[in-house]
Parts: structure tokens; C-alpha cells; sequence
């Protein structure tokens, strides 16, 4: 129940589409549906427990903030639970409310609810002073607007924060559904009989409220069912939120049922992962085949190509350490390839390491076809006729290699990635590390430091081991704390450059695990050339893992592959 308070209610925020909002307009309150995007959510940090998901930490910021006259939450998790506590014992919102919400749809919990909203009803009566008015609560209810026929893309699992839809509906060649907890939210029209009292319209009202599409945390799963078999589906990204578990079984269930591409995204709901994050989305509708590509040339545009001499294509790989570019020439053959370093400036590394490229190449810029940009970098730097992922054109560049691989494993500077292939080179799944550098070259860079090693030194070393020793964590912080207490127990170096490569081939054995990798695998990226985390991977895989040569160019060739086939075809 409230505070009681005489501070007015005029506006009252809710963050579940299963809440009574139009009980609100019934008492002359306007319902606002909360959002509470933020980038600094350090006000809540002191009134929350520190792994709460960043949703629960942005709606206590709000709250603790004053931005609330009032605020209706439902008791569907810990985290908002314990923001509602921690808004009540703030006094920040005058009137705070927690509602008991059933987890089906059936005769005794709609009675339940019921009698939930009719308590709610009671205590904004109390709270507002005024009677509630059974035909503004009428007028009040949403009617759930009649998806647009045709395919779509649908977006499940948990809230997604503004801007994040944006991203979704901006880079999608298809409508997107949102079917998230706070999606496809409605229940009108009001029929007649719940028109006659407050008592029947509330009464109707718990059990609309209950039949809406169930989220995740609701016991019924016909809709997942229907969705899975709906023809008009052609993707699915599925939204989560770190340091929320209660999304994976689903997710999982989900995903043995579709048979359309789907990824997995998992946001803190703020910015700081929107790289990641973009990335994910990119290639799944990369993936779905919808997006608008050029046609290959005719054949006058070919003898015109020929005429001026325009028969190469490049790929320019804008990463977080390095930047790759690969040249090929009309039958395939990489006639080039550079590795440089990225530097401050991606631009400028872009077009310095092109640059070398198109000399160690003996041809012009304006010998080139079609160039296309990959990488995080891809839309900063301004370089090449498209921009793909990485994922895409990793799976490109390595089935171009080697066709025979099934599972690729890149692990670059600052991230690390699991792509799974058909037997065309088609991505079926992939998986990305999060926005933690724990396992990458970063890391090992680190680690080389502290044992006073050179990279090279370190990639050699961990081949040669004596004793096992495993390291109890991946964060880069303890890790350096771990390894000098090693140094200090006088352990050989080598053992503790296996532990570390040990370490990292762990972590990258559950990426592969996520996407159900199988052999053959093929490793690419600069971690590659790393000898003792290859070994190790391939221990912990219980299988070779082949490294092509030149891997930190893989996905610049396959760029170039791509910018080939969209001139000239497969």
C-alpha cells in the first residue's frame, strides 16, 4: 500500500503492461508510461544492490529524482521489488505502489487480480480525494493496434529502451514487432456488460489485462508456440538485460522452436554497449536476406569496368587495434593485404593502410571496383561504396578458405566472436562477447606486460608447460593481481602463460557452446597467431583448430569477397 500523503498525484508513471493504467484516468490521474532512459546511474547505486539490471537502476534514478507524482509497479521480479522498497523508504515518490501480479491467466487468478485493482482503486481514491469515475476509466483503455500484414521482425523478451528500438526499426527492411514485456500492450474495446459497473469493469478489466501476449514471466507459452510457427517471421532478436538470468530458459525455448534467424542481444539500457549492440542487429538482418543489394554488372558495364581498368575490390577492416585491408582482383586472388595499426584516428589509419595496400598492389584508387568497410569502425570512417559486419564478412573471408569450416573463432583486440556456417558459408548463429575485453589480445597485452614478455615471446611460451595452473578469474584487474602473486610463489613463466591461455580458451569454449559449434573450426583474428591459446582452444574443444594463414585478414577479405560479388556475382 501508499504513504499516505497530501501531495497531488497528477501524473503517475507505470513500467508493466500488465498494470491497471486506466484505473489512473478513473481518479483524474494521467498514466505515463516510464522509460527512464539514462547514462549515469550512479544516485541509484546507493540505494540498490550494486548487480541489480540497469532498467531496475535507471527507473530508481527517475524516482529518486522527483520525477514521479506517483509510481505503479508490479511485484514481476526482485529488482523492481527492491526499487519500489528503496523509492518508499526515500519518500521521493509521494504516492508508491506495489501490485501482486499473477503468473496465468486462469478463473482463480483473474480473481486475484481483481482484487488487487480494486485495492489499487481504494488507495488512489484515498490518495487523490476524489471518487473514481467508471466512464473516464472506460474511455481510458488502450485498444492494441492490428499488426501490419506481411513479414516482420520480432523483438522478444525484455523492455527495449528507446533508442535501441530506434536502431532496430531504422536498420530493418521489414516492419518489427515489438513482443517485449512491455510490447504489443492493449486489451479494448470495452465490451457493453463492463460498461454497467465499476465492479464488472474491473472485473473484465484483470482478465484483459492477464490475456494479453504473455510475457516471459507469465506461465502460459502458446504464444511462443505461435509465434515459432507464424510463416510471415523472418527474424527474431531476443533482448535481455545483465544480471538478469530469468530470460535465458526462455530464450533457449525460443530458439529450438523458430526456424528463422535469431540473436540474442543483452543490454545493460545504457549507450556504452551500443557498438556490440549495433553490430548484433546488422548482422542478423544481414542474415535474413532482405536487404537491398546492387545487381551484378551487365555485360557493358563490365566491358566499360575493363575499359578503365576498374577490375579490383577491396575490403577495409576498421577494428579496435588494427586496421586490415585486402585486395583481390576479379577471379578471387588476394593481389594485397595490409595490417596496420588503428591508432587514435580510425580514418586516418583507414586510409593509410588502403593506401599501402593499393602500392604493395602496383594499382590506382580509381582501379577500384567497389570497396566495402567491416568492423567497429565501419561507419566512422567514411571509406567504400557499403559497410557490412563483421560477422557477415568473417564468415565470407573464411569460408573462401576454407570450406570445409563450420565454426569460426575470431578473437581480435577487444573482442571476441563465434560464427557458426552451413555448408554455403551462410552465418546460422553467432555469438559476441560483451563490452568486457576479458579474453582478447587486450588482455593478453596485459598479461605480456606484467611478465615483462614481448606479445610474441608470450605466444610462443604457453606451448612448453610444466605444471597446470589455473587462474581463478578473466577480468583484467584481478588477473594482473594474480599473476604477480604467481611471480611471488617463484612459478615458471611458462605455467603461467598456459594458465593464461588456459584461461582465455575457456572463456572462448562458452561462445562456442552458445552457438552449438561443431568441427571443422577455423580460427582467425590476432589471437590466432597465437600458438598456446590455439593449443589450449583446441584441448578444450576436443578438436584441431586450423589457422589459415595471414588470420587477422580474414575479415578484410571477406569484405572484399563481398564487394566482388556485388559487382560481378558469386
Amino acid at each position: 500500500m501508499p504513504e499516505s500523503t497530501s501531495s497531488p498525484l497528477t501524473n503517475c508513471g507505470y513500467a508493466c503492461k500488465y498494470t491497471p493504467s486506466a484505473l489512473f484516468a478513473g481518479c483524474g490521474v494521467n498514466a505515463v508510461r516510464e522509460v527512464c532512459e539514462t547514462s549515469d546511474t550512479s544516485p541509484a547505486d546507493a540505494a540498490l544492490h550494486p548487480n541489480l539490471c540497469g532498467y531496475a537502476k535507471a527507473l530508481a534514478c527517475s524516482g529518486l529524482g522527483g520525477a514521479f507524482d506517483g509510481l505503479v509497479l508490479t511485484n514481476c521480479c526482485d529488482s523492481l521489488r527492491r526499487c519500489a522498497d528503496a523509492l518508499r523508504r526515500s519518500g521521493s515518490v509521494p504516492f508508491m505502489y506495489l501490485i501482486d501480479l499473477p503468473r496465468c491467466a486462469d478463473e482463480c487468478a483473474v480473481d486475484l487480480y481483481a482484487a488487487q485493482l480494486r485495492k489499487l482503486t481504494r488507495a488512489l481514491e484515498e490518495h487523490t480525494g476524489r471518487p473514481f469515475d467508471l466512464a473516464a476509466a472506460v474511455a481510458a483503455v488502450g485498444e492494441r493496434p492490428a499488426p501490419a500484414p506481411g513479414p516482420y521482425l520480432a523483438v522478444v523478451g525484455a523492455r527495449l529502451e528507446p533508442s535501441l528500438r530506434a536502431a532496430i526499426e531504422s536498420h530493418s527492411p521489414v516492419p518489427v514487432r515489438d513482443l517485449t514485456c512491455m510490447g504489443a500492450e492493449g486489451v479494448g474495446p470495452v465490451p457493453d456488460e463492463a460498461r454497467q459497473s465499476t465492479d464488472a469493469f474491473i472485473g473484465w478489466y484483470a482478465r484483459a489485462l492477464l490475456s494479453q501476449e504473455s510475457c516471459t514471466r507469465m506461465t502460459a507459452g502458446n504464444d511462443r508456440r505461435r509465434l515459432a510457427l507464424d510463416p510471415d517471421l523472418t527474424g527474431v532478436i531476443y533482448h535481455g538485460l545483465k544480471f538478469c538470468d530469468f530470460y535465458s530458459y526462455d530464450y533457449q525455448t525460443l530458439a529450438s522452436q523458430v526456424t528463422v534467424p535469431i540473436t540474442r542481444l543483452e543490454t545493460d539500457w545504457t549507450s556504452q554497449d551500443s557498438g556490440q549492440t549495433l553490430t548484433r542487429i546488422e548482422a542478423l538482418i544481414e542474415g535474413l536476406g532482405l536487404t537491398a543489394r546492387p545487381a551484378p554488372a551487365s555485360d557493358a558495364e563490365e566491358a566499360r569496368m575493363d575499359n578503365g581498368r576498374k577490375c579490383y575490390f577491396a575490403g577495409i577492416d576498421s577494428g579496435s587495434t588494427s586496421t586490415d585491408v585486402a585486395i583481390i582482383d576479379r577471379d578471387a586472388t588476394l593481389v594485397a593485404h595490409v595490417v596496420r595499426a588503428t591508432g587514435a584516428r580510425a580514418i586516418d589509419s583507414a586510409e593509410a593502410a588502403l593506401s599501402d595496400a593499393l602500392s604493395q598492389a602496383g594499382i590506382s584508387k580509381d582501379e577500384l571496383a567497389y570497396t566495402v568497410s567491416t568492423g567497429y569502425g565501419r561507419t566512422g570512417i567514411g571509406i567504400g561504396d557499403a559497410q557490412v559486419t563483421e560477422i557477415t564478412c568473417h564468415a565470407r573471408g573464411a569460408h573462401h578458405l576454407d570450406p570445409q569450416a563450420r565454426t569460426i573463432i575470431d578473437i581480435g583486440g577487444q573482442d571476441s566472436k563465434a560464427i557458426r556456417m552451413d555448408e554455403e558459408g551462410a552465418v546460422v548463429s553467432f555469438a559476441m562477447n560483451d563490452k568486457c575485453a576479458a579474453g582478447t589480445g587486450r588482455f593478453l597485452e596485459a598479461m605480456a606486460r606484467i611478465l615483462e614478455l614481448s606479445v610474441d615471446e608470450l605466444a610462443q611460451m604457453g606451448t612448453d608447460w610444466d605444471e597446470d595452473i589455473t587462474l581463478s578469474t578473466m577480468c583484467t584487474v584481478f588477473a594482473e593481481s594474480e599473476v604477480v602473486s604467481l611471480i611471488a610463489q617463484n612459478k615458471k613463466t611458462a605455467d603461467i602463460v598456459h594458465g593464461l591461455d588456459a584461461s582465455v580458451a575457456s572463456k572462448t569454449a562458452g561462445l562456442v557452446q552458445r552457438v552449438h559449434g561443431e568441427p571443422e573450426y577455423l580460427m582467425t583474428g590476432g589471437v590466432a597467431q597465437n600458438a598456446g591459446v590455439v593449443a589450449a582452444l583446441a584441448a578444450k574443444l576436443g578438436s584441431p583448430v586450423r589457422v589459415p594463414p595471414d588470420p587477422q585478414v580474414c575479415g578484410a577479405l571477406g569484405a572484399a569477397l563481398i564487394a566482388r560479388d556485388r559487382v560481378v556475382g558469386q
